[in-house]
């Protein structure tokens, strides 16, 4: 997984509320396992017309925002069902930071296996943010896990809180697999113990 410490970016703004993870990857793009290759069912029915062509209304469609990678969202962020392809999904795409003031518990866990930051802000640092959001191709934010802050474009600066132990996997570029992994001398000693022990099984 790849390590999150920090990333200077456009931010598109999306200020709708209860954005679910049907609306992120639509249940049609299901039938893979794949991670990659998601991002271009990434808000198909938002982004496309019925005839397959852009449509030009939705923010990841203009041209101020086609290189985001960051999104300024609406409370409540990827309720819904538990569906992990919805983080596959942004991250193929290349959203690697989500900022909300509330997020779906599975989508947000979800987020931290897949090296995706979801950072939860105050309703009035969310409006603060999809303000510097709005801006357009000077929407550019800095978000500092390190740190714990976010740094607008006119130098304001928005504090978050996160997990310790979440931080230190993010930083570490750290999933379950790379958790185990760490572990790997442990477990090679508790191995070759338990076959000197019970050399029968």
């Amino acid at each position: 997984m790849d390590k999150f410490t920090s990333l200077t970016a456009v931010a598109a703004p999306m200020p709708r509320v209860n954005i679910d993870t049907d609306a992120i990857i639509p249940k049609q793009y299901l039938k893979t396992i794949k991670r990659t290759g998601l991002g271009k069912g990434l808000f198909s029915e938002w982004r496309y017309n019925d005839d397959g062509s852009d449509n030009p209304d939705f923010v990841l469609n203009q041209p101020a925002y086609k290189d985001a990678k960051i999104i300024v969202a609406g409370d409540n962020f990827g309720c819904g069902s538990s569906r992990e392809h919805a983080p596959w999904a942004l991250k193929d795409y290349g959203i690697t930071c989500v900022i909300s003031t509330q997020f779906g518990d599975i989508f947000y866990n979800n987020c931290f296996q897949n090296g995706i930051l979801p950072v939860v802000v105050s309703a009035d640092d969310l409006e603060k943010l999809m303000d510097d959001a709005s801006r357009g191709a000077n929407a550019t934010l800095t978000v500092d896990l390190e740190a714990q802050e976010i740094r607008g474009p006119d130098g304001g600066v928005v504090r978050f809180e996160i997990d310790a132990f979440k931080k230190h996997c993010l930083l570490n570029g750290l999933d379950s697999v790379g958790l185990t992994l760490e572990k790997a001398d442990a477990i090679e000693a508790f191995e070759g113990k338990h076959q000197e022990d019970r050399p029968w099984v």
